[in-house]
Protein backbone atom coordinates (compact mmCIF):
# COMPACT_ATOMS: atom_id res chain seq x y z
CA UNK A 1 0.00 0.00 0.00
CA UNK A 2 2.75 2.49 0.85
CA UNK A 3 4.50 1.59 -2.44
CA UNK A 4 1.27 2.57 -4.21
CA UNK A 5 1.32 5.98 -2.55
CA UNK A 6 4.98 6.51 -3.35
CA UNK A 7 4.10 6.02 -7.02
CA UNK A 8 1.21 8.45 -6.72
CA UNK A 9 3.42 11.04 -5.05
CA UNK A 10 5.96 10.72 -7.85
CA UNK A 11 3.17 10.96 -10.41
CA UNK A 12 1.45 13.90 -8.70
CA UNK A 13 4.15 15.91 -6.94
CA UNK A 14 1.56 18.30 -5.46
CA UNK A 15 1.31 15.61 -2.78
CA UNK A 16 4.60 16.90 -1.47
CA UNK A 17 3.74 20.58 -1.63
CA UNK A 18 3.07 22.06 1.78
CA UNK A 19 2.29 20.34 5.02
CA UNK A 20 -0.77 22.40 5.95
CA UNK A 21 -3.22 22.22 3.07
CA UNK A 22 -6.69 23.76 3.58
CA UNK A 23 -9.88 21.87 4.40
CA UNK A 24 -11.25 22.56 0.94
CA UNK A 25 -9.44 21.52 -2.23
CA UNK A 26 -7.13 24.07 -3.77
CA UNK A 27 -7.78 25.12 -7.37
CA UNK A 28 -4.91 22.90 -8.53
CA UNK A 29 -6.28 19.97 -6.56
CA UNK A 30 -9.74 20.36 -8.08
CA UNK A 31 -8.21 20.11 -11.53
CA UNK A 32 -5.95 17.20 -10.60
CA UNK A 33 -8.41 15.07 -8.61
CA UNK A 34 -9.99 13.13 -11.53
CA UNK A 35 -6.58 12.20 -12.89
CA UNK A 36 -5.36 11.34 -9.40
CA UNK A 37 -8.20 8.84 -8.97
CA UNK A 38 -7.56 7.38 -12.43
CA UNK A 39 -3.86 6.98 -11.67
CA UNK A 40 -4.65 5.40 -8.33
CA UNK A 41 -6.97 2.89 -9.97
CA UNK A 42 -4.39 2.10 -12.64
CA UNK A 43 -1.89 1.14 -9.93
CA UNK A 44 -4.29 -1.22 -8.18
CA UNK A 45 -3.93 -4.84 -9.17
CA UNK A 46 -5.88 -6.68 -6.52
CA UNK A 47 -9.39 -7.32 -5.27
CA UNK A 48 -10.46 -6.20 -1.80
CA UNK A 49 -12.18 -8.72 0.45
CA UNK A 50 -14.70 -7.54 3.09
CA UNK A 51 -14.49 -8.94 6.63
CA UNK A 52 -15.32 -12.62 7.00
CA UNK A 53 -18.26 -11.98 9.34
CA UNK A 54 -20.64 -9.27 10.54
CA UNK A 55 -18.97 -6.11 11.81
CA UNK A 56 -20.05 -3.18 13.96
CA UNK A 57 -18.68 0.34 13.64
CA UNK A 58 -18.13 1.86 17.07
CA UNK A 59 -19.81 5.10 18.13
CA UNK A 60 -17.82 8.11 19.28
CA UNK A 61 -19.07 7.80 22.90
CA UNK A 62 -17.69 4.27 23.27
CA UNK A 63 -14.46 3.61 25.16
CA UNK A 64 -11.35 4.49 23.13
CA UNK A 65 -7.68 3.67 23.50
CA UNK A 66 -6.69 7.07 22.19
CA UNK A 67 -6.91 10.04 19.85
CA UNK A 68 -5.04 10.79 16.61
CA UNK A 69 -3.94 14.32 15.67
CA UNK A 70 -1.61 15.63 12.96
CA UNK A 71 0.96 18.18 14.12
CA UNK A 72 0.90 20.97 11.54
CA UNK A 73 -0.47 24.48 11.83
CA UNK A 74 -2.73 25.71 14.65
CA UNK A 75 -0.27 24.23 17.18
CA UNK A 76 -1.80 26.20 20.06
CA UNK A 77 -5.08 24.32 19.53
CA UNK A 78 -3.24 21.02 19.07
CA UNK A 79 -1.36 21.52 22.34
CA UNK A 80 -4.61 22.00 24.24
CA UNK A 81 -6.22 18.98 22.60
CA UNK A 82 -3.19 16.92 23.59
CA UNK A 83 -3.39 18.20 27.17
CA UNK A 84 -7.07 17.26 27.57
CA UNK A 85 -7.06 14.07 25.50
CA UNK A 86 -4.00 12.52 27.19
CA UNK A 87 -6.03 12.44 30.41
CA UNK A 88 -8.47 10.09 28.65
CA UNK A 89 -6.08 7.82 26.74
CA UNK A 90 -3.15 7.81 24.36
CA UNK A 91 -2.57 10.72 22.01
CA UNK A 92 -1.08 9.50 18.73
CA UNK A 93 0.64 12.47 17.08
CA UNK A 94 1.41 12.22 13.37
CA UNK A 95 4.45 14.41 12.84
CA UNK A 96 7.62 14.90 10.82
CA UNK A 97 9.89 15.45 13.85
CA UNK A 98 8.97 14.14 17.30
CA UNK A 99 11.53 16.36 19.04
CA UNK A 100 9.83 19.49 17.75
CA UNK A 101 6.50 18.27 19.15
CA UNK A 102 8.04 17.28 22.49
CA UNK A 103 9.69 20.69 22.88
CA UNK A 104 6.44 22.47 22.05
CA UNK A 105 4.42 20.44 24.56
CA UNK A 106 7.05 20.68 27.27
CA UNK A 107 7.26 24.46 26.94
CA UNK A 108 3.59 24.57 27.98
CA UNK A 109 4.09 22.05 30.83
CA UNK A 110 1.98 19.41 29.07
CA UNK A 111 2.80 15.84 30.23
CA UNK A 112 4.40 13.53 27.67
CA UNK A 113 3.67 10.26 29.48
CA UNK A 114 0.58 9.39 27.43
CA UNK A 115 1.80 10.59 24.04
CA UNK A 116 3.15 8.57 21.13
CA UNK A 117 4.77 10.02 18.02
CA UNK A 118 4.09 8.59 14.57
CA UNK A 119 6.77 10.03 12.32
CA UNK A 120 5.43 9.86 8.79
CA UNK A 121 4.41 12.10 5.92
CA UNK A 122 1.21 14.12 5.80
CA UNK A 123 -0.42 16.85 3.74
CA UNK A 124 -2.86 18.48 6.16
CA UNK A 125 -4.21 18.73 9.69
CA UNK A 126 -7.69 17.34 8.87
CA UNK A 127 -7.21 13.81 10.20
CA UNK A 128 -10.93 13.33 10.96
CA UNK A 129 -11.46 13.20 7.23
CA UNK A 130 -8.63 10.88 6.24
CA UNK A 131 -8.16 8.88 9.46
CA UNK A 132 -9.31 5.26 10.01
CA UNK A 133 -12.66 4.09 11.42
CA UNK A 134 -12.76 1.50 14.21
CA UNK A 135 -14.98 -1.55 13.65
CA UNK A 136 -15.40 -4.83 15.52
CA UNK A 137 -16.01 -8.29 14.16
CA UNK A 138 -19.11 -9.80 15.80
CA UNK A 139 -19.80 -6.66 17.85
CA UNK A 140 -16.84 -6.94 20.25
CA UNK A 141 -14.29 -9.43 18.93
CA UNK A 142 -11.43 -8.36 16.65
CA UNK A 143 -10.74 -4.63 16.24
CA UNK A 144 -10.14 -3.58 12.62
CA UNK A 145 -9.52 -0.21 10.98
CA UNK A 146 -11.45 0.85 7.87
CA UNK A 147 -9.56 2.71 5.14
CA UNK A 148 -11.61 4.75 2.63
CA UNK A 149 -10.29 6.63 -0.38
CA UNK A 150 -9.83 10.18 0.91
CA UNK A 151 -11.82 12.72 -1.10
CA UNK A 152 -8.75 14.88 -1.66
CA UNK A 153 -5.77 14.21 -3.98
CA UNK A 154 -3.43 14.05 -0.99
CA UNK A 155 -1.59 10.73 -1.09
CA UNK A 156 0.29 11.23 2.19
CA UNK A 157 -2.95 11.89 4.08
CA UNK A 158 -4.65 9.03 2.27
CA UNK A 159 -1.90 6.65 3.42
CA UNK A 160 -2.51 7.49 7.11
CA UNK A 161 -5.03 4.70 7.93
CA UNK A 162 -2.66 2.08 6.52
CA UNK A 163 0.25 3.56 8.48
CA UNK A 164 -1.73 3.62 11.74
CA UNK A 165 -2.98 0.06 11.23
CA UNK A 166 0.60 -1.14 10.72
CA UNK A 167 1.88 0.89 13.68
CA UNK A 168 -0.75 -0.50 16.06
CA UNK A 169 -0.74 -4.00 14.57
CA UNK A 170 -4.47 -3.85 13.78
CA UNK A 171 -5.97 -5.49 10.66
CA UNK A 172 -7.04 -3.05 7.95
CA UNK A 173 -10.29 -3.23 5.98
CA UNK A 174 -9.57 -2.06 2.44
CA UNK A 175 -12.24 0.25 1.00
CA UNK A 176 -9.76 1.81 -1.41
CA UNK A 177 -9.64 -0.95 -3.97
CA UNK A 178 -11.85 -1.45 -7.02
CA UNK A 179 -14.76 -3.66 -6.03
CA UNK A 180 -14.99 -2.21 -2.49
CA UNK A 181 -13.75 1.35 -3.02
CA UNK A 182 -15.66 4.27 -1.53
CA UNK A 183 -14.56 7.89 -1.78
CA UNK A 184 -15.54 9.35 1.55
CA UNK A 185 -14.55 11.77 4.29
CA UNK A 186 -14.79 11.29 8.06
CA UNK A 187 -16.38 14.66 8.80
CA UNK A 188 -19.35 13.57 6.71
CA UNK A 189 -20.16 10.43 8.67
CA UNK A 190 -21.59 9.76 12.10
CA UNK A 191 -22.70 6.41 13.50
CA UNK A 192 -24.73 5.13 16.46
CA UNK A 193 -22.77 1.93 17.15
CA UNK A 194 -25.84 -0.16 16.22
CA UNK A 195 -25.63 -0.11 12.44
CA UNK A 196 -27.15 3.30 11.63
CA UNK A 197 -25.00 5.82 9.78
CA UNK A 198 -25.65 9.42 8.76
CA UNK A 199 -24.11 11.45 5.92
CA UNK A 200 -24.93 14.28 3.56
CA UNK A 201 -25.47 13.71 -0.17
CA UNK A 202 -21.80 14.56 -0.67
CA UNK A 203 -21.20 10.80 -0.34
CA UNK A 204 -23.40 10.16 -3.38
CA UNK A 205 -22.02 13.08 -5.36
CA UNK A 206 -18.39 12.01 -4.89
CA UNK A 207 -19.06 8.43 -6.01
CA UNK A 208 -20.72 9.06 -9.40
CA UNK A 209 -19.92 5.57 -10.72
CA UNK A 210 -21.83 3.91 -7.86
CA UNK A 211 -25.55 3.66 -7.27
CA UNK A 212 -26.92 4.41 -3.82
CA UNK A 213 -27.59 0.70 -3.43
CA UNK A 214 -23.95 -0.11 -4.18
CA UNK A 215 -22.78 2.48 -1.64
CA UNK A 216 -25.10 0.99 0.98
CA UNK A 217 -23.88 -2.53 0.21
CA UNK A 218 -20.24 -1.55 0.64
CA UNK A 219 -21.01 0.23 3.90
CA UNK A 220 -22.90 -2.83 5.11
CA UNK A 221 -20.27 -5.38 4.08
CA UNK A 222 -17.29 -3.48 5.46
CA UNK A 223 -18.72 -1.42 8.33
CA UNK A 224 -21.98 -3.11 9.33
CA UNK A 225 -24.07 -0.07 8.34
CA UNK A 226 -27.45 -1.63 7.62
CA UNK A 227 -29.35 1.68 7.72
CA UNK A 228 -27.72 4.63 5.97
CA UNK A 229 -29.53 7.96 6.41
CA UNK A 230 -28.42 10.45 3.75
CA UNK A 231 -29.63 14.06 3.74
CA UNK A 232 -29.34 17.08 1.42
CA UNK A 233 -26.23 19.23 1.65
CA UNK A 234 -26.43 22.74 3.11
CA UNK A 235 -26.27 25.88 0.92
CA UNK A 236 -23.58 27.70 2.92
CA UNK A 237 -21.51 24.79 4.24
CA UNK A 238 -18.78 24.74 1.60
CA UNK A 239 -17.38 21.33 2.62
CA UNK A 240 -20.82 19.68 3.12
CA UNK A 241 -19.68 17.75 6.21
CA UNK A 242 -22.42 16.64 8.57
CA UNK A 243 -20.29 17.28 11.66
CA UNK A 244 -20.51 21.02 11.04
CA UNK A 245 -24.18 21.06 12.10
CA UNK A 246 -25.21 17.67 13.59
CA UNK A 247 -23.72 15.38 16.23
CA UNK A 248 -24.90 12.16 17.85
CA UNK A 249 -24.44 12.40 21.63
CA UNK A 250 -25.76 8.88 22.23
CA UNK A 251 -27.91 6.31 20.43
CA UNK A 252 -31.04 8.47 20.66
CA UNK A 253 -29.88 12.09 20.99
CA UNK A 254 -28.93 14.37 18.10
CA UNK A 255 -27.29 17.72 18.81
CA UNK A 256 -28.47 20.06 16.04
CA UNK A 257 -27.06 23.47 15.21
CA UNK A 258 -29.67 26.22 15.29
CA UNK A 259 -29.62 29.57 13.49
CA UNK A 260 -32.13 32.38 13.95
CA UNK A 261 -35.27 31.72 11.90
CA UNK A 262 -34.59 31.91 8.17
CA UNK A 263 -30.86 32.64 8.55
CA UNK A 264 -28.06 30.93 6.60
CA UNK A 265 -28.33 27.12 6.73
CA UNK A 266 -31.03 27.17 9.40
CA UNK A 267 -33.92 26.20 7.07
CA UNK A 268 -32.04 23.24 5.55
CA UNK A 269 -30.78 22.01 8.93
CA UNK A 270 -34.35 22.10 10.21
CA UNK A 271 -35.59 20.29 7.10
CA UNK A 272 -32.97 17.58 7.62
CA UNK A 273 -33.91 17.19 11.29
CA UNK A 274 -37.58 16.90 10.35
CA UNK A 275 -36.68 14.34 7.69
CA UNK A 276 -35.02 12.19 10.35
CA UNK A 277 -37.89 12.56 12.79
CA UNK A 278 -40.55 11.85 10.17
CA UNK A 279 -38.89 8.79 8.64
CA UNK A 280 -36.68 7.10 11.19
CA UNK A 281 -36.66 5.88 14.75
CA UNK A 282 -33.63 5.15 16.90
CA UNK A 283 -32.02 1.73 17.12
CA UNK A 284 -34.40 1.16 20.06
CA UNK A 285 -37.47 1.96 17.97
CA UNK A 286 -38.21 5.37 19.53
CA UNK A 287 -38.19 8.95 18.21
CA UNK A 288 -34.87 10.76 18.21
CA UNK A 289 -34.42 13.40 20.89
CA UNK A 290 -33.26 16.66 19.29
CA UNK A 291 -31.13 19.01 21.38
CA UNK A 292 -30.67 22.46 19.84
CA UNK A 293 -27.42 24.41 20.19
CA UNK A 294 -26.75 27.89 18.75
CA UNK A 295 -24.75 28.48 15.59
CA UNK A 296 -23.31 31.86 16.67
CA UNK A 297 -22.43 34.79 14.39
CA UNK A 298 -18.80 35.79 13.91
CA UNK A 299 -17.12 38.65 15.77
CA UNK A 300 -18.74 41.16 13.41
CA UNK A 301 -22.22 39.74 13.94
CA UNK A 302 -22.32 38.08 10.52
CA UNK A 303 -23.57 34.60 9.63
CA UNK A 304 -22.35 32.47 6.69
CA UNK A 305 -25.05 33.89 4.39
CA UNK A 306 -23.38 37.28 4.88
CA UNK A 307 -19.78 36.05 4.58
CA UNK A 308 -19.49 35.34 8.30
CA UNK A 309 -17.39 32.49 9.71
CA UNK A 310 -19.12 29.10 9.97
CA UNK A 311 -19.02 29.01 13.75
CA UNK A 312 -20.34 25.73 15.12
CA UNK A 313 -20.49 23.95 18.48
CA UNK A 314 -21.44 20.53 17.09
CA UNK A 315 -17.84 20.11 15.87
CA UNK A 316 -16.66 18.74 19.22
CA UNK A 317 -14.80 15.59 20.23
CA UNK A 318 -16.17 12.98 22.64
CA UNK A 319 -13.23 11.09 24.07
CA UNK A 320 -14.05 8.71 26.93
CA UNK A 321 -15.09 10.90 29.89
CA UNK A 322 -14.48 14.25 28.22
CA UNK A 323 -16.09 16.57 25.72
CA UNK A 324 -13.65 18.93 23.99
CA UNK A 325 -15.71 21.70 22.42
CA UNK A 326 -14.85 24.76 20.33
CA UNK A 327 -15.21 28.22 21.87
CA UNK A 328 -15.52 31.65 20.23
CA UNK A 329 -17.05 34.30 22.51
CA UNK A 330 -18.08 34.01 26.15
CA UNK A 331 -21.60 35.31 25.51
CA UNK A 332 -22.27 32.30 23.26
CA UNK A 333 -19.85 29.79 24.79
CA UNK A 334 -21.53 29.78 28.20
CA UNK A 335 -24.85 28.78 26.64
CA UNK A 336 -23.24 26.06 24.54
CA UNK A 337 -21.37 24.64 27.53
CA UNK A 338 -24.57 24.56 29.59
CA UNK A 339 -26.30 22.62 26.81
CA UNK A 340 -23.50 20.06 26.72
CA UNK A 341 -23.52 19.70 30.53
CA UNK A 342 -27.28 19.13 30.62
CA UNK A 343 -27.21 16.67 27.72
CA UNK A 344 -24.14 14.76 28.97
CA UNK A 345 -24.15 14.72 32.79
CA UNK A 346 -20.93 13.53 34.39
CA UNK A 347 -18.66 14.40 31.48
CA UNK A 348 -15.78 16.85 31.84
CA UNK A 349 -16.40 19.73 29.43
CA UNK A 350 -13.30 21.47 28.03
CA UNK A 351 -13.34 24.57 25.82
CA UNK A 352 -10.69 25.56 23.29
CA UNK A 353 -10.72 28.91 21.49
CA UNK A 354 -11.16 28.11 17.79
CA UNK A 355 -11.38 31.58 16.26
CA UNK A 356 -8.07 31.03 14.48
CA UNK A 357 -9.13 27.81 12.75
CA UNK A 358 -12.84 28.25 12.02
CA UNK A 359 -12.21 30.42 8.93
CA UNK A 360 -10.66 27.24 7.51
CA UNK A 361 -14.07 25.51 7.88
CA UNK A 362 -13.39 23.16 10.75
CA UNK A 363 -12.56 22.95 14.46
CA UNK A 364 -11.93 20.28 17.11
CA UNK A 365 -13.77 17.34 15.54
CA UNK A 366 -12.19 17.94 12.15
CA UNK A 367 -8.62 17.64 13.45
CA UNK A 368 -9.02 14.61 15.73
CA UNK A 369 -9.81 10.91 15.23
CA UNK A 370 -10.47 8.35 17.93
CA UNK A 371 -9.15 4.75 17.91
CA UNK A 372 -11.31 2.13 19.61
CA UNK A 373 -10.29 -0.25 22.38
CA UNK A 374 -8.83 -3.59 21.38
CA UNK A 375 -11.24 -5.57 23.61
CA UNK A 376 -14.36 -3.49 24.29
CA UNK A 377 -16.90 -4.38 26.94
CA UNK A 378 -20.00 -3.23 25.08
CA UNK A 379 -23.23 -2.37 26.89
CA UNK A 380 -26.33 -1.59 24.83
CA UNK A 381 -29.36 -0.32 26.73
CA UNK A 382 -32.57 1.51 25.84
CA UNK A 383 -32.92 4.00 28.74
CA UNK A 384 -36.17 3.91 30.69
CA UNK A 385 -38.46 6.82 29.98
CA UNK A 386 -40.89 8.78 32.18
CA UNK A 387 -43.78 6.69 33.40
CA UNK A 388 -47.09 7.00 35.24
CA UNK A 389 -46.65 3.51 36.69
CA UNK A 390 -46.53 3.50 40.51
CA UNK A 391 -47.42 -0.16 41.12
CA UNK A 392 -45.08 -2.52 39.23
CA UNK A 393 -41.26 -2.62 39.09
CA UNK A 394 -39.34 -0.95 36.28
CA UNK A 395 -37.42 -3.56 34.32
CA UNK A 396 -33.94 -2.60 33.10
CA UNK A 397 -32.68 -4.74 30.21
CA UNK A 398 -29.19 -4.43 28.69
CA UNK A 399 -27.26 -6.33 26.06
CA UNK A 400 -23.71 -6.84 27.35
CA UNK A 401 -20.85 -8.47 25.44
CA UNK A 402 -17.11 -9.08 25.77
CA UNK A 403 -14.87 -11.45 23.87
CA UNK A 404 -14.08 -13.37 27.11
CA UNK A 405 -17.71 -13.53 28.23
CA UNK A 406 -19.50 -11.74 31.08
CA UNK A 407 -18.79 -12.55 34.71
CA UNK A 408 -21.08 -10.18 36.66
CA UNK A 409 -23.59 -7.46 35.81
CA UNK A 410 -25.12 -5.03 38.27
CA UNK A 411 -27.86 -2.41 38.14
CA UNK A 412 -27.33 0.58 40.43
CA UNK A 413 -30.32 2.81 41.20
CA UNK A 414 -31.12 5.74 43.48
CA UNK A 415 -33.72 8.39 44.17
CA UNK A 416 -31.06 10.67 45.68
CA UNK A 417 -27.54 10.40 44.23
CA UNK A 418 -26.14 12.25 47.26
CA UNK A 419 -26.96 9.23 49.43
CA UNK A 420 -25.54 6.68 47.00
CA UNK A 421 -26.89 3.88 44.82
CA UNK A 422 -28.54 0.56 45.61
CA UNK A 423 -26.98 -2.40 43.71
CA UNK A 424 -29.13 -5.13 42.17
CA UNK A 425 -27.57 -8.18 40.51
CA UNK A 426 -28.73 -8.57 36.91
CA UNK A 427 -29.62 -12.03 35.63
CA UNK A 428 -29.06 -13.49 32.19
CA UNK A 429 -32.17 -13.70 30.01
CA UNK A 430 -30.43 -15.09 26.92
CA UNK A 431 -29.12 -13.56 23.71
CA UNK A 432 -26.32 -11.76 25.64
CA UNK A 433 -29.00 -9.81 27.53
CA UNK A 434 -29.35 -9.22 31.27
CA UNK A 435 -32.21 -7.89 33.36
CA UNK A 436 -32.94 -6.46 36.82
CA UNK A 437 -35.78 -4.40 38.29
CA UNK A 438 -36.09 -1.10 40.13
CA UNK A 439 -38.90 -1.20 42.73
CA UNK A 440 -42.06 0.78 41.98
CA UNK A 441 -41.91 4.36 43.25
CA UNK A 442 -44.46 6.89 44.42
CA UNK A 443 -45.72 9.67 42.22
CA UNK A 444 -43.26 12.54 41.80
CA UNK A 445 -40.12 10.43 42.26
CA UNK A 446 -37.12 10.85 39.98
CA UNK A 447 -35.06 7.67 39.61
CA UNK A 448 -31.35 7.68 38.69
CA UNK A 449 -29.60 4.52 37.56
CA UNK A 450 -26.73 2.99 35.61
CA UNK A 451 -25.53 -0.47 34.55
CA UNK A 452 -22.11 -1.92 35.33
CA UNK A 453 -20.48 -5.15 34.17
CA UNK A 454 -17.27 -7.13 34.59
CA UNK A 455 -15.99 -9.56 31.98
CA UNK A 456 -14.44 -12.93 32.72
CA UNK A 457 -11.09 -11.35 31.82
CA UNK A 458 -11.56 -8.83 34.64
CA UNK A 459 -12.29 -5.88 32.37
CA UNK A 460 -15.11 -3.65 33.63
CA UNK A 461 -17.31 -0.94 32.14
CA UNK A 462 -20.46 1.03 32.85
CA UNK A 463 -23.31 2.51 30.87
CA UNK A 464 -23.24 5.51 30.78
CA UNK A 465 -19.49 5.36 30.43
CA UNK A 466 -18.99 8.10 33.08
CA UNK A 467 -21.19 6.45 35.75
CA UNK A 468 -21.77 7.05 38.62
CA UNK A 469 -21.05 10.76 37.92
CA UNK A 470 -23.28 10.38 34.87
CA UNK A 471 -26.53 8.43 34.88
CA UNK A 472 -29.85 7.65 33.24
CA UNK A 473 -32.95 9.07 34.88
CA UNK A 474 -36.73 8.96 34.59
CA UNK A 475 -39.61 10.49 36.52
CA UNK A 476 -42.75 8.86 37.89
CA UNK A 477 -45.50 11.34 37.04
CA UNK A 478 -49.22 10.59 37.13
CA UNK A 479 -50.26 14.14 36.30
CA UNK A 480 -50.05 13.51 32.56
CA UNK A 481 -50.79 10.62 30.27
CA UNK A 482 -47.47 9.00 29.47
CA UNK A 483 -46.84 6.24 26.99
CA UNK A 484 -44.44 4.30 29.15
CA UNK A 485 -41.70 1.97 28.03
CA UNK A 486 -41.64 0.58 31.55
CA UNK A 487 -44.93 -1.28 31.23
CA UNK A 488 -44.59 -4.91 30.32
CA UNK A 489 -45.63 -4.58 26.68
CA UNK A 490 -43.77 -6.29 23.85
CA UNK A 491 -42.03 -3.83 21.57
CA UNK A 492 -41.79 -4.43 17.84
CA UNK A 493 -39.05 -2.39 16.14
CA UNK A 494 -39.38 -1.18 12.54
CA UNK A 495 -37.86 -3.68 10.14
CA UNK A 496 -34.83 -2.43 8.26
CA UNK A 497 -33.41 -1.77 5.84
CA UNK A 498 -36.71 -0.83 4.21
CA UNK A 499 -36.72 -0.82 1.20
CA UNK A 500 -34.41 -3.87 1.09
CA UNK A 501 -32.69 -5.89 -1.60
CA UNK A 502 -31.25 -8.89 0.23
CA UNK A 503 -31.64 -9.42 3.97
CA UNK A 504 -34.24 -7.63 6.07
CA UNK A 505 -34.07 -7.60 9.88
CA UNK A 506 -37.04 -8.17 12.19
CA UNK A 507 -36.37 -7.24 15.83
CA UNK A 508 -38.48 -7.23 18.97
CA UNK A 509 -38.29 -6.92 22.76
CA UNK A 510 -40.11 -9.48 24.92
CA UNK A 511 -40.85 -9.10 28.61
CA UNK A 512 -41.48 -12.81 29.12
CA UNK A 513 -40.86 -16.07 27.21
CA UNK A 514 -43.47 -16.51 24.51
CA UNK A 515 -44.24 -17.61 20.97
CA UNK A 516 -43.61 -15.11 18.19
CA UNK A 517 -44.84 -15.43 14.62
CA UNK A 518 -44.01 -13.13 11.71
CA UNK A 519 -45.74 -13.88 8.43
CA UNK A 520 -45.23 -12.18 5.06
CA UNK A 521 -48.16 -11.59 2.70
CA UNK A 522 -48.30 -10.08 -0.75
CA UNK A 523 -50.87 -7.38 -1.50
CA UNK A 524 -53.46 -9.96 -2.56
CA UNK A 525 -53.33 -11.44 0.95
CA UNK A 526 -51.49 -14.61 -0.10
CA UNK A 527 -49.03 -15.91 2.50
CA UNK A 528 -45.52 -15.80 1.01
CA UNK A 529 -43.21 -16.79 3.86
CA UNK A 530 -42.97 -17.16 7.63
CA UNK A 531 -39.61 -15.62 8.62
CA UNK A 532 -40.22 -16.12 12.33
CA UNK A 533 -42.13 -18.86 14.14
CA UNK A 534 -41.05 -20.20 17.49
CA UNK A 535 -40.55 -19.75 21.20
CA UNK A 536 -38.25 -16.97 22.38
CA UNK A 537 -36.99 -16.11 25.88
CA UNK A 538 -37.41 -12.72 27.52
CA UNK A 539 -35.13 -10.06 26.04
CA UNK A 540 -34.16 -8.44 22.78
CA UNK A 541 -34.10 -10.56 19.62
CA UNK A 542 -33.46 -10.02 15.92
CA UNK A 543 -33.80 -12.29 12.92
CA UNK A 544 -32.26 -11.57 9.51
CA UNK A 545 -34.52 -12.93 6.79
CA UNK A 546 -33.09 -13.64 3.33
CA UNK A 547 -35.38 -11.70 1.03
CA UNK A 548 -33.56 -12.61 -2.19
CA UNK A 549 -36.21 -15.29 -2.80
CA UNK A 550 -38.91 -12.62 -2.99
CA UNK A 551 -39.98 -10.91 -6.18
CA UNK A 552 -39.62 -7.14 -6.26
CA UNK A 553 -42.67 -5.42 -4.85
CA UNK A 554 -44.64 -4.54 -1.74
CA UNK A 555 -45.27 -6.96 1.13
CA UNK A 556 -47.02 -6.83 4.48
CA UNK A 557 -45.48 -8.38 7.59
CA UNK A 558 -47.90 -9.58 10.26
CA UNK A 559 -46.19 -9.71 13.67
CA UNK A 560 -48.01 -11.61 16.41
CA UNK A 561 -46.94 -11.72 20.09
CA UNK A 562 -48.81 -12.02 23.38
CA UNK A 563 -49.33 -8.26 23.28
CA UNK A 564 -51.32 -8.48 20.09
CA UNK A 565 -50.90 -8.19 16.34
CA UNK A 566 -49.14 -5.45 14.40
CA UNK A 567 -48.41 -4.92 10.71
CA UNK A 568 -45.51 -3.39 8.77
CA UNK A 569 -45.24 -2.68 5.06
CA UNK A 570 -42.01 -3.83 3.35
CA UNK A 571 -40.58 -2.91 -0.04
CA UNK A 572 -38.39 -5.38 -1.94
CA UNK A 573 -36.27 -3.51 -4.50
Amino acid sequence: MRYLYLLLILTFPFGLIGQNLPHTMTADEQLAFPEYIKAKHALQNRTAVPPSGPVRTMAEWEKCQGTVITWTGFTDILRQITDYAQEEGKVFIICSDSNTVKNSLTSYSIPLTNVEYLETGYNSIWCRDYGPWSVYLSDVDSLMLVDWTYNRPRPLDDATPSFIADYLGIPRIDMETGNQELIHTGGNFMVDGHGTGFSSELTINENPTLTLSQIETRMMDNMGIDRYIIMPTLPYDVIHHIDMHLKLLDEETILAGEYPVGVADGPQIEANVQYIQNNYTTCFGRPYKIVRIPMPPDANGNYPDNNGDYRTYTNSLLINGSVIMPAYEEQYDTTAERIYREAMPGYAIHQIDCNSIIPSLGTIHCITKEIGEVDPLWISHAPLQNTNNTTTPYDVVAKIKHISGINTTTLYWSTDTATGYTPVVMTSIGNDSFSASIPAQVNGTTVFYYVSATAISGKSASKPLVAPAGFFKFTVDQSTSISSTQTKTDHIYPCYPNPFQAAVRFSFQLWAPETVEITLFDLSGKEIAKPVSGNYPEGYHYIDFDGMQLAKGVYVAKIQTNSGVSYQKLFRQ
